[in-house]
């Protein structure tokens, strides 16, 4: 593998070279990008999945309890119990589940890099004291890394497309740099533009970088990446004190609304936390709300407010594990409210600086949380959690057409899970197994867009160990230049 440093050129020039490039064709960014890349990404070919126990996810698909997957140049042409073709290499998946690729719709990739220094139980070196200290350091390059770290650890989990919240957008060529990094690792996925941390409140988004990023990079060559922003909050937040409110912004519904109407004018979806009082009914009056907005952290709505939900097409997203922690007066996980509503919602991780990539415990938290605040008065199956892990978070980010199903013509992005593991054999029911025992050790293979990126738990491309070390030493040059902690 060649070890190149990302382009310096590119992401660390000044002013002038910058104007100069956004003036430049889009091929040539595409080039950079390439030369750039530490990650040689493996081809698509012609593979059959045999002999596994296929969860499609697609009611007019049915499931398999033991069957083929083929897949042909990054698509699936047939689900079938025996499929024949010649010319196919076969992968052996007797004892596996197959399962289309979790998708993350909330993922601050960019805080990755932090791991090795927050603490979940000392308040004063937590996410939200480091992530604003340390987030106004960040270099294109700390970004590269962080996002690189990020996806590795999403991939190994069994995602093949994650929402890359990037509240920390501190300019185009940090955009550029954690777009390059979605591109060399392969992954499917949207990149929301965002705010740099510790920008004044009254400042604009910097929709002129949005614009530059969406001319430079829109349509994505290989179909799968897209673009949209993440918006300040509107009104005070209520967690992380001082820190989060500094770091992220706080908008009135003027700011918020010049901001909105920047990025709709660009034609892009917007996403925003509602990490204090909801502001649903201020956007509704506001005339702000459309199946164009995703919100965050679905903890404090009223039936009236999840009624407009349902009515505007607005998305929810939940990360179980983070928004577990939160004091009980801050709100509840409303997973059944929203459901009986019939709001669309999705799962997400939220971040990696002090929680795990696992999909599985969120599935299962939801569950058991669900089980004890509402019970059978809303019914959840496992199946249904697992639609919430899989297509749902397809439909929130707009590609059910691509991804989210097992569905021939779609595109293949799918994990294989080992169901004779310790902690899973033997297994019953498949849903059974996949959300009440499972966790990443068990995923075998993991495949996006056709590419094989994960096969028998080991990463095909990706060199891990240099992406780990690569983004160790840009968190601990970040702590000594902060001089973090204080």
């Amino acid at each position: 593998m060649t070890h190149t440093n990302i382009s310096r050129r590119r992401v660390l020039k000044g002013a002038a070279a910058a104007a100069a490039a956004a003036m430049a064709p889009r091929a040539i960014f595409a080039q950079q990008a390439s030369r750039a890349s530490r990650t040689s990404l493996p081809a698509r070919g012609e593979l059959v999945i045999r002999n596994a126990t296929v969860l499609t996810m697609d009611p007019a698909v049915p499931d398999l309890a033991s069957g083929d997957v083929h897949v042909r140049d990054g698509a699936i042409v047939a689900i079938e119990r025996r499929i024949e073709a010649p010319r196919a290499q076969p992968l052996d998946a007797a004892g596996m589940i197959c399962i289309p690729g979790f998708i993350d719709t909330h993922f601050h990739l960019w805080t990755s890099l932090f791991r090795p220094l927050v603490r979940a139980d000392l308040p004063a070196q937590g996410y939200f004291p480091v992530t604003a200290r340390l987030g106004a350091l960040m270099s294109a390059e700390d970004s590269y890394h962080a996002v690189r770290l990020g996806i590795t650890d999403a991939v190994a989990g069994g995602f093949t497309t994650v929402h890359n919240w990037a509240h920390n957008t501190r300019s185009p060529e940090h955009a550029e740099a954690e777009l390059s990094a979605m591109r060399d690792m392969g992954i499917r996925g949207r990149f929301a533009y965002g705010t740099p941390v510790g920008l004044a409140e009254d400042a604009p988004m910097d929709l002129a970088g949005v614009a530059r990023i969406k001319k430079q990079w829109m349509p994505d060559r290989e179909g799968l990446l897209t673009l949209g922003i993440c918006s300040r909050n509107l009104g005070a937040l209520t967690i992380g004190g001082g820190a989060a409110s500094a770091s992220r912004g706080n908008l009135t519904l003027e700011q918020l609304k010049r901001d909105w109407d920047g990025a709709r004018a660009l034609g892009l979806p917007i996403t925003m936390h509602t990490s204090g009082a909801s502001p649903i009914m201020e956007l509704e009056r506001a005339g702000l709300l459309g199946p164009d907005v995703q919100l965050v952290h679905p903890l404090l709505t009223t039936p009236e407010e999840r009624n407009i939900l349902k009515a505007r097409g607005v998305s929810y997203s939940s990360a179980p594990q983070l928004e577990a922690r939160r004091a009980a007066q801050l709100g509840e996980i409303q997973l059944g409210e929203l459901l009986e509503a019939g709001v669309k919602v999705s799962l997400s991780t939220d971040h990696v600086a002090s929680t795990s990539c696992d999909a599985f415990s969120a599935m299962r938290m939801l569950f058991a949380l669900h089980s004890h605040r509402i019970g059978a008065r809303v019914p959840l199956t496992l199946k249904r959690l697992l639609q919430l892990a899989t297509l749902d978070g397809a439909v929130d980010l707009g590609i059910a057409e691509r991804a989210g199903s097992l569905t021939p013509g779609k595109r293949a992005d799918l994990v294989l899970v080992r169901a004779t593991d310790v902690n899973m054999a033997p297994a019953g029911d498949p849903y059974e197994a996949i959300v009440s025992f499972a966790h990443p050790g068990n995923i075998d293979t993991v495949m996006v867009d056709g590419r094989v990126l994960r096969r028998g738990s080991k990463f095909t491309a990706y060199d891990h160990p240099r992406i780990v070390a690569e983004a160790r030493d840009a968190a601990l040059a970040l702590r000594d230049k902060a001089k973090w902690p204080l």
